[in-house]
């Protein structure tokens, strides 16, 4: 069946159109501010850190372990429980990942083994 001129013309106008599109870079979407208040913070430092998950969140247990290196056993006071989605923990993985990086280019390597960043002097 033969298309009338009007049909032509609108599935040309369609064809170029996509051409003209798969050339152009899309318009970057605008991104949303988004503004922290941070005025009521409470900070905590913390060398502890256990994390724990069920099949909906991600649970981080954070406090301070006032004896890292005791071979005995220890007990931790949890200060702080974080729980979160999974997707705003892989986030975080990122945005934790890409801090680091930064941070070992600016100071050098992180060594988290304790034992091998523990400098020992020789005997004489």
């Amino acid at each position: 069946m033969a298309k009338s001129e009007p049909e032509k013309k609108t599935e040309q106008a369609k064809a170029d159109q996509s051409a003209g599109d798969a050339g152009q870079e899309q318009a970057p979407q605008a991104q949303a501010t988004v503004n922290v208040d941070d005025s009521n913070l409470l900070a905590c430092y913390a060398n502890f850190c256990r994390v724990s998950s069920t099949p909906e969140e991600l649970i981080l247990d954070l406090g301070l372990n006032p004896n890292p290196y005791a071979a005995t056993n220890t007990t931790v006071k949890v200060s702080q429980r974080i729980i979160m989605n999974h997707f705003t923990a892989k986030r975080m993985l990122s945005a934790l990942s890409m801090a680091l990086q930064r941070h070992e280019q600016a100071f050098g390597v992180l060594e988290t083994d304790v034992r091998k960043r523990v400098v020992t002097v020789p005997a004489q």
